[in-house]
């Protein structure tokens, strides 16, 4: 797919990942800073004749077992205890996850996206994280890679494959989190894959957050473009 631009079978995609109101300040429970200054780059971006406008969201029953409150203390500190988690597909495998403040419960206003982004002109809307024993920070799998309908309402990889999607543009928060699993898992799916660096907020925002992102997805193949860039232009020109 990365000589698609030179032969003529450009046809490009918008994830929007997690433009939720637990994510955003001033009253999200997990708020990323500066998170809901970024709307209007991205309803710019969802403006541009994309093939697919798809966004992400997380939708998590109320004891998903990332939630500080689905464990006894002393191993129930936000941002510090992690837990691990079993594969319920395959037995052998685990893996660690950190443990977060309640956020984005199912039905409430934390899981809504923010009203600043122009939800109209979404094609599709992914709610990930629905099985309470998983974690899913990618639009596309869990952590353990695998994709199942208890996990998520839509596979992601099969809408953007379904519209013979070349290239995926990505925006949203957290650049050092779901922004980076999804991301990676585009990649790994096959697609080109674009970040679109002013319309991304990170936890960390500094060298050890967002910058040591950039550098693991720099360094799978993935581009951090700039909305004056040439590859937002190419957009335009559709």
């Amino acid at each position: 797919m990365g000589s698609a631009m030179q032969t003529g079978s450009f046809r490009p995609a918008l994830l929007v990942v997690d433009m939720q109101e637990d994510f955003c300040p001033p009253n999200g429970s997990l708020a990323v800073a500066g998170g809901r200054d970024i709307a209007p780059m991205i309803n710019a971006l969802l403006s541009l004749p994309f093939t697919l406008r798809v966004a992400t969201k997380d939708s998590h029953p109320a004891d998903h077992v990332s939630f500080i409150t689905s464990h006894e203390p002393p191993n129930n500190t936000p941002f510090k205890s992690s837990v691990k988690i079993t594969n319920p597909s395959k037995a052998s495998q685990h893996h660690d996850i950190p443990l977060w403040p309640v956020h984005c419960v199912q039905d409430t206003e934390g899981a809504k996206i923010i009203a600043e982004i122009e939800t109209t002109l979404l094609d599709e809307i992914v709610e990930k994280g629905r099985d309470k024993r998983l974690e899913m920070f990618s639009g596309f799998s869990d952590v353990f890679g695998s994709k199942s309908p208890e996990s998520a309402n839509l596979d992601l990889a099969a809408l953007l494959n379904a519209r013979n999607v070349s290239h995926v543009y990505i925006a949203g928060i957290a650049g050092d989190f779901c922004v980076k699993f999804t991301a990676l898992d585009a990649k790994k799916e096959g697609f080109d894959v674009y970040l679109v660096d002013q319309a991304i907020k990170s936890v960390d925002p500094g060298e050890s957050g967002w910058g040591l992102a950039k550098k693991e997805m720099e360094d799978a193949g993935i581009r951090v473009i700039s909305v004056e860039g040439p590859e937002i232009a190419r957009l335009k020109d559709l």
